[in-house]
């Protein structure tokens, strides 16, 4: 046992001893110092007797040892059930822990491997979230790649869920991977479209949407977005900043007539207001529309 288990055990029973003989040492009683030292030795020989037989001083040992004796006794303990699993192949909990046990250790492609052999086990209404471990386990396996019994998995999943989370998402990593942006970009975002506000894996989503749109729509046009504008200011014309945004634009794509055109609308919609009107003239001179 290490020097530092011993001195907490050590303090421990101080304490404990403490508590237990003080009383006694106060009383006025004939020989309370025999009567003390015989309850201290006492109780120290039932707590050792008790931590022997039935306490476990190697658990607190592990405690203090290194990530690699604590990643020991994990192989140890992942070695200790794949041998008993069989000896007891039916029980499908126990093929997953297996499959968690090697996922830890790294060892995917026997995580993935220990999940196969649960799947045909498991109860009806959680064998999509297996099938999508399993799925999961495969790809950790291909260094992330969705391989061909990855996506089967994944669309076995989706046949009994059509929700399942994993699997919609990594059926669009797969048509990603495919170069298929348009499968892969509609299945995640009808997912972040069935995601509530507060789900976890939002962000997740939504980054590889973004990223995925990025490399592979065409930026927008400018000149239809302009034409968008100068669209919708004909439907609802009350927007001082929505006009002058699009004098500027005009102005930008090297159009200054449409520029002079839009300013003139413009001041039509807003003859009435003053402060408007000078908004648009100040516009005007800094545009070098008018002098």
């Amino acid at each position: 046992m290490p020097i530092v288990l011993i001195l907490i055990f050590a303090a421990v029973a101080a304490v404990a001893l403490g508590f237990a003989c003080w009383p006694l040492w106060r009383s006025n009683r004939p020989g309370r110092a025999v009567l003390t030292g015989s309850l201290a030795l006492f109780m120290i020989a039932i707590a050792a007797g008790a931590y022997i037989l039935v306490g476990h001083p190697d658990l607190a040992a592990r405690s203090v040892e290194s990530p690699d004796a604590k990643e020991k006794d994990a192989r140890a303990l992942v070695t200790t059930l794949a041998w008993r699993m069989r000896q007891n192949p039916g029980d499908p909990r126990g093929w997953y822990v297996l499959g968690r046990g090697y996922l830890y250790l790294g060892d995917a492609q026997d995580a993935a491997a220990a999940f196969k052999r649960a799947i045909p086990l498991t109860p009806p209404e959680a064998r999509p979230a297996m099938l999508s471990t399993y799925g999961e386990a495969l790809m950790l396996a291909a260094q992330g790649m969705v391989t061909p019994d990855a996506e089967a998995a994944f669309r076995a999943a989706l046949a009994d869920d059509p929700k399942n989370f994993e699997a919609r998402y990594y059926l669009g990593e797969a048509y990603a991977q495919r170069r298929d942006a348009p499968h892969a970009l509609a299945l995640w975002r009808a997912l972040l479209a069935d995601s509530p506000p507060d789900a976890p894996w939002r962000r997740k989503v939504a980054d590889r949407i973004a990223l995925l749109s990025a490399l592979t729509e065409p930026p927008p046009d400018p000149s239809v977005m302009v034409a968008n504008l100068a669209a919708r200011l004909k439907r609802t014309p009350n927007d001082p900043l929505g006009w002058q945004q699009l004098v500027k634009s005009y102005v930008v794509l090297g159009q200054p007539e449409n520029a002079r055109t839009a300013l003139a609308d413009a001041r039509r919609v807003f003859a009435a207001d003053k402060v408007q009107l000078a908004a648009l003239d100040g516009e005007a001179k800094m545009l070098k529309l008018e002098k």
